[in-house]
Order: C-alpha cells, then structure tokens, then sequence
C-alpha cells in the first residue's frame, strides 16, 4: 500500500555500484542533495575484478588511490598476458612500459570490499543513503508517460514512499530499471557468449610483480579463460565462448568447465592443486547498450546503459568513469535550471565514443582470421593506440585503428544507442 510520506532531493540515484556510488558522490561534492537507493543487503557478491590502469583517473577524482592502495582486498595489477592454446605464455604487457603515470599499477579487488569502499566514501560526502530499497517506478509528472522523470517510487520492507527529484540517475546496473520499462535494451546479437566461472584456493602463481598479472588463456574457435589473481589466495577463473561450443557436449556447466579448463595446459597446472569453492556461476548473452542516454529528468550510467564483453576487463573502468561524467553532467543541467533529455547529450556521445573504442577490440579478438601480429606488422603505428584502448584511454580519436582493424577482421555495424529520448 502506498505511504503518503515523500522526500524531496535534487538528486535520486538507483543502484549502490561503481557507478551509482561514483555520481552520487561526485554530486554531494557539488554541494546537492543527493539520495542513493540499493535494493540488495550489502555486502554484495559481484563479478568484474580485474580494474584497467584508467580506473586511477576516476579513483583519484573520489579520492579513493590511497584507501585502495592501503586496503587488505587488493593485489597489485602490473600487467596483462596471454596464454596460447598450446599453453605457451607471452611476455607480460608491462603497464610501466607504456606509461610512468601513477596508473602504471592497479589492482584487482575483491569487488563486495571495493563497493563497500565506494559506498563509505558516498556517505562521507553527505549521501542519503537508502539500504535495502528497492525502486519500484519511475516519477513522473501527472502520471503521463510522456511527461519528465520527477524522482522515483521506492519500498523498503512493507513501506512504499517517493523520492521527488530534479534528476534521477539509474545506475541501477543489469537490472536495466529503466531500461526495460522504456523498452530501450538493444542487444549486440553478434557478441553472444555464455560465460562459466568460479574460486579456487591455493592456485599456483607467477613469481614476484608477475603474482598479480590478469592473464587471457585462449581455447579453440575464439574462446578464452580469464585467470585473476586476488587476495586471501583466492583466484577466480572463467571460461567465455560462444554457447555451440560451450554446450557441444550437454549442458552440465559443471562439466564443460572442467572440460574447458582441462583443455588448456596453462590453466590445467595452475588449478591442478587448488581447492575449487563450491559455488559455480553462469551468465550469457551478456552484451547490450540502451537507445537512449537519457530522457527529461533520467540519465543512464554504467552496466544500466551498456555493457560489453568482458575479454578487456572494461567493465568497472566504464562504470566509475560514466559514473563520475554522469554526475558532472547533472552538476552542470541543475546549475543551468535544464534537466531535459538534450542536457545530457555530449554526455551520451562521450559514453558512446568510449564504448565504440573497446567494441572495435572485442570483435577483433573473436574474428578467427585476425591476429595483433598481423596487425602490427602492417601498421607498426597502431600498437599505441592498441595499448591506449586496453588501458582505458577511450576518450580520443580511433578513426585510424578502426579503419586498420576492419581491413583484418569483421567488425559489426554499431548497434543503435546512446542518444537523448526526446518525449513529444
């Protein structure tokens, strides 16, 4: 039953992530009022451990690098390697290399102690914060669909109340709030993966600044095993292909990724005496981007606006930096007395650019005929800009590397997305 009782903020955030806990802060810091709701008790077990060197930008603007580099959750990230199928393991991709910036090292976390750091630093900054909330609909104006978002409706227990707003952000991540009820999801059909993962203890490691390296295993037909090493001598380990290959044999997850793993030499003698945890988990199907970035009073950020395959580890680099725009974008609307879908349309095509930089990558990697090699071989130059997108340095011009990326691999058309929904 609806509780006649409503608060009023010039902010509504939906969803306690990266992102959500990136623009609440962000816009407590500008000085607004800010309400942040988390339908999920906290701590909360989430996937997406291995951060990429331009998370450090994001991080620094929250003033979180120190926390994290003094935390017991993370191991220091130094760089990336690839195994091939017959277990042969490159050089590691020294982030150093590229860069003497700070963001040379990052780290892999433990994402349920991350969050909660995430979340500490939004209450710090005078955040209202709503646990165990979930957001039931979208506000709006005399209940017209067409109207502007003016907050949200929230339960918590038996309780329903409103939260009026000037601006809801959902950040509400594969929930897809707003998403869904817009009908706005547009699946990237031709990035269908199932991906199988889970735990082990004791899994053996590199020695020495290599302990910490996020490694991509490849298997057969374009497929690959993620091996990330984190604290407490805990690694987690994922098996990500296309589900015909993955399900050629049945359908027992259990199976194919001990199938998986098995096949894979360099995969096999790291896990042979560790300990697997209980626990497997599944998902698929797991690439899609919104139409819109936004409509009058709502903006999308994070997994609630996109969400790409996860061989590049772009995850919660795209979560935290969105999150971080998206809260300077609505700083900016309010100041200017106009939070119509349009304020937020350079925010759109910034997240759209990014997300462009890193899906050029993603089909390449699965394209059967390409290769980095054969890349660099013909466009030594293109090794940079490479480097540039696996590091997170989305926001530039690619137009060269796509344009040298298409002449080896087949790279889809962009699915539709990204732009303001202008309501008649």
């Amino acid at each position: 039953m609806h509780d006649d009782s409503t608060d009023s903020f010039d902010v509504a955030v939906i969803g306690a992530g990266p992102a959500g806990c990136a623009a609440a802060t962000v816009l407590a810091d500008h000085g607004h009022k800010v309400a942040l709701v988390e339908r999920s008790p906290l701590p909360r077990y989430r996937v997406g451990e291995s951060l990429i060197p331009h998370c450090w930008f994001p991080l620094n603007r929250l003033g979180l690098v120190e926390a994290l580099d003094e935390s017991s959750f993370i191991v220091p990230k130094y760089s990336v390697q690839f195994v091939s199928m017959d277990g042969a393991q490159t050089r590691p991709f020294y982030f150093t290399e590229h860069t003497d910036h700070p963001k040379g090292r990052t780290w892999q976390v433990v994402r349920s102690e991350f969050d909660q750091l995430l979340l500490s630093r939004s209450l710090e900054a005078g955040v209202s914060f709503y646990s165990e909330t979930a957001a039931t609909d979208l506000l709006r104006a005399n209940n017209d669909p067409k109207s502007p978002v003016i907050g949200i409706r929230a339960k918590s227990g038996e309780k329903t109340f409103d939260l009026h707003a000037h601006v809801t952000v959902d950040a509400s991540g594969r929930d897809l709030f707003s998403m869904q009820r817009n009908r706005w999801r547009v699946g990237d059909n031709s990035l269908r993966k199932l991906a199988i993962w889970k735990y082990f203890r004791g899994a053996k490691r590199d020695p020495g600044r290599d302990q910490g390296a996020t490694t991509i295993a490849y298997l057969p037909q374009k497929g690959w095993i993620w091996f990330l090493p984190l604290s407490d001598d805990l690694t987690s380990v994922g098996v990500v292909a296309e589900p015909e290959y993955l399900l050629r044999e049945g359908k027992d997850h259990a199976q194919i990724f001990d199938r998986e793993t098995a096949l894979q030499p360099w995969i096999a003698e790291r896990i042979a005496q560790a300990t697997p945890e209980e626990e497997l988990h599944v998902t698929r199907d797991f690439s899609y981007r919104s139409r819109h970035c936004a409509e009058d009073g709502l903006v999308l950020a994070g997994d609630a606006l996109a969400f790409l395959d996860p061989v590049f580890s772009s995850g919660v680099y795209l979560a935290l930096d969105g999150g971080v725009r998206a809260g300077d974008a609505v700083h900016a609307a309010l100041l200017a007395d106009d939070t119509s879908a349009t304020s937020f349309a350079q925010y759109g095509k910034e997240s759209v650019q990014q997300l462009e930089a890193m899906r050029h990558l993603v089909h390449a990697f699965y394209d059967p005929k390409f290769h980095f090699g054969k890349l660099f071989k013909s466009y030594p130059e293109m090794r940079d800009q490479v480097t540039e997108v696996l590091i997170g340095n989305l926001g530039q011009d690619f137009s060269t590397l796509f344009a040298a990326l298409r002449e080896f691999a087949e790279i889809p058309e962009a699915p539709e997305g990204g732009t303001p929904c202008l309501r008649s």
